[in-house]
């Protein structure tokens, strides 16, 4: 990624002179993390923890209930999801790009089958209709993408755990090759090590998920060299 894209967020009021913020070093030279970005870190983590929540509630009640109206889980897995994709610190920008299609893709998926099938029969015909998965498996896999980033970053078994589970569970039900029961216990798997993820991200600075902020302003130059 290069430049970051533009703040969501208000600009927060001016801060005290007396305050000084730690200059860092980065690759490129010397920034600051901003108020601003410490207010993304929180909407980012907040987001992903939606996201997680919600994933493990419609797997819980999946398991308990069975699949029938399962779609107001999908609301704030879609909407979570979506922002922690606007608010993730990504360097390469096709990456982050990637992402948010993916994300766009399952949404749009998503939608497709609650048309042809109908809110309360969407987990039934995931289940007996494996082909489904091509709609929808773009969404997980726009959050095992996150779950890369945050292994590359921080090297979290969690987050490597959910970045192959993810696949693994949607593809051996796609192929066949896994029964209907056992990828669902791979994804409730998966949503437990993305609901760890996020509750060990909450207490962490907030440079850390800001990350290098001189290789973005390096990355920015370098595009803008390129298109001028």
């Amino acid at each position: 990624m290069t430049a970051q894209p533009p703040h969501p967020f208000p600009a927060p009021p001016p801060e005290p002179e007396a305050v000084q913020r730690p200059v860092l070093q980065g690759l490129y030279g010397p920034f600051t993390i901003s108020r601003r970005d410490e207010l993304e870190v929180l909407g980012y983590r907040l987001s992903l923890l939606t996201a997680a929540l919600a994933l493990a509630g419609l797997l819980l009640q999946w398991q308990l209930l069975g699949g029938r109206w399962l779609w107001p889980w999908l609301l704030p897995l879609l909407a979570g999801t979506g922002l922690a994709l606007r608010w993730i610190h990504i360097y390469l920008r096709p990456l982050h790009r990637a992402l948010q299609l993916f994300w766009l893709l399952g949404c749009l998926g998503l939608a497709l089958l609650a048309l042809r099938a109908g809110p309360a029969a969407m987990a039934a015909s995931l289940t007996t209709d494996g082909r489904w998965i091509w709609a929808v498996g773009p969404l997980f896999a726009a959050l095992a993408g996150i779950g890369f980033k945050e292994f590359f970053c921080f090297r979290r078994p969690e987050a490597i755990g959910l970045t192959l589970l993810l696949p693994v569970a949607l593809l051996g039900h796609l192929s066949g090759l896994l029964a209907p029961p056992l990828a669902g216990r791979l994804l409730a798997v998966a949503a437990a090590l993305l609901l760890v993820l996020c509750l060990r991200k909450l207490p962490m600075p907030a440079a850390a998920d800001v990350g290098d902020k001189s290789v973005f302003a390096y990355l920015e130059s370098q595009r803008r060299t390129a298109t001028a």
